[in-house]
């Protein structure tokens, strides 16, 4: 079961017993709001309130009536009496399970919010402790220039502050109710009674709904998942190829008597990065069901209750434990500064090749012929395993324009870092914008994200 990736708290949230406690908090919601408006008595809300689902009547019942609603009603009926005729007075089951799901989701979102914000405080945390350890920077697999493990973390430090966004923007939209009767007419209702017992509830009432709330507000809500998971991946991917051995820059937590293989006892894998790459998968293709389930027939079928059973609970479990997981990731990783330091000078200075092209063009050369002159003793470097700058202070071409004694500067790693401070300012990482636990995500970027 998915559901075993999950935390105790979300778990909680789409366990049987707090869905039906949902659909009673929005019949009892109801009631309230008729009682207010004189339709039924306001002494039997009192008694209403005390109702209670009983889940083992509840599923004898369902074998009867193969009516989850139906079934629900009859239990709480038993717990009521008389007053019970007033309960589910005018509404259709969808009027309480979307609304019912409605706060199920909105209560996910809020879980997975304090997720975030626990990465991204790990995530800063640890970008600013890295702001100047100087590493490669990769295109294509292949070095390119140096940057700071730091930078790269500020990266995706911002990353995950759009991704509190998106779920922010995403918990707005599913956080309405919809009590509109059989077809969205309010024929057995009034717009007055849902909006008292959404207010009720913590809701918005959708400002027109069919039989059902319209699943393109679910499928925002599970697509934002999926790109949250997608962030999740991309980070995983990276620590995954700096653990390489060859690489060996970074490395996920591996405790003491941990292994790694039953073969190999020298193993040290990736794991739990493989497993958030993994699950990312899942729930990429629960957002396209999401999607399939926007289209239905007229007014409403049930083509997406089925699946909905299944996306909704598993895409909140997952991404929960993914964070949680990357979290830990995150604050146990192994960083080695000096297997980078090692990696950037492999390629014995050929990574400076576009800073000594520039100079070589501000003295006056072409663009054309300073790559030319570039490119081809990179290349003699490539075949022979020679160092750049003595290549080049052989080169009369190259020293006719750049002696010696101006080419050396240019080989300088710092060069490359030397905007790191303005970037984390403007991210919002400096000592004076954060600092781990008071500082919210939403105010640690003052400017654009």
């Amino acid at each position: 079961m998915i559901e075993r990736y999950s935390r105790p708290q979300m778990k909680k949230i789409w366990s049987d017993e707090t869905k039906f406690d949902k659909w009673l908090k929005v019949e009892i919601a109801v009631c309230e709001a008729w009682a207010k408006l004189g339709v039924i008595p306001r002494e039997a809300v009192p008694k209403i309130k005390l109702a209670r689902v009983n889940i083992k009547r509840m599923e004898e019942i369902l074998k009867e009536t193969h009516h989850d609603m139906t079934a629900f009603l009859g239990s709480v009926s038993e717990s009521v009496g008389d007053e019970s005729r007033f309960i589910h007075l005018g509404l259709t089951s969808s009027d309480v399970i979307d609304t019912a799901l409605s706060l199920q989701l909105v209560e996910s979102a809020e879980l997975l919010s304090q997720d975030m914000k626990e990465l991204i405080s790990v995530l800063a945390e640890m970008a600013i402790k890295h702001k100047y350890t100087a590493m490669m920077g990769r295109t294509h697999g292949v070095h390119a220039e140096p940057i700071s493990f730091g930078l790269k973390l500020a990266l995706w430090t911002q990353e995950m502050r759009r991704n509190m966004l998106r779920l922010a923007e995403a918990k707005k939209t599913i956080a309405v109710g919809k009590i509109s009767g059989a077809v969205g007419t309010y024929a057995t209702l009034s717009p007055e009674v849902e909006e008292k017992a959404c207010a009720k509830l913590g809701l918005t009432p959708a400002p027109v709904s069919s039989q059902i709330l319209q699943r393109d507000r679910h499928a925002q809500f599970v697509t934002t998942l999926a790109i949250i998971s997608s962030s999740l991946e991309k980070f995983a991917t990276e620590i995954r190829g700096l653990q390489r051995t060859e690489t060996r820059e970074a490395e996920e937590p591996f405790g003491a008597g941990q292994t790694g293989s039953s073969a190999m006892p020298h193993k040290r894998n990736p794991e739990l990065c493989e497993r958030v790459c993994g699950l990312a998968r899942l729930v990429r293709g629960y957002a396209l069901t999401s999607m399939e389930n926007i289209a239905l027939w007229h007014e409403r079928d049930i083509s997406h209750s089925s699946t909905e059973r299944i996306i909704l609970p598993d895409s909140c479990f997952l991404v929960d434990y993914s964070l949680s997981i990357f979290t830990s990731v995150m604050g146990g990783l192994q960083v080695y500064p000096q297997r980078m330091k090692k990696n950037i000078e492999l390629t014995k200075g050929l990574i400076f090749s576009q800073r000594v092209m520039l100079a070589l063009i501000d003295k006056g050369l072409s663009r054309q012929k300073a790559y030319e002159l570039m490119q081809r003793n990179a290349m003699k470097a490539w075949k022979g395993n020679k160092n750049f700058l003595s290549l080049l202070k052989a080169d009369p071409e190259v020293t006719a324009t750049l002696p010696p004694r101006e080419l050396e500067p240019l080989f300088d790693t710092q060069y490359y870092l030397r905007y790191i401070d303005e970037i984390f300012k403007r991210v919002g990482l400096t000592p004076a914008q954060w600092k781990r636990g008071t500082a919210k995500p939403t105010d640690l970027a003052p400017r654009a994200i």
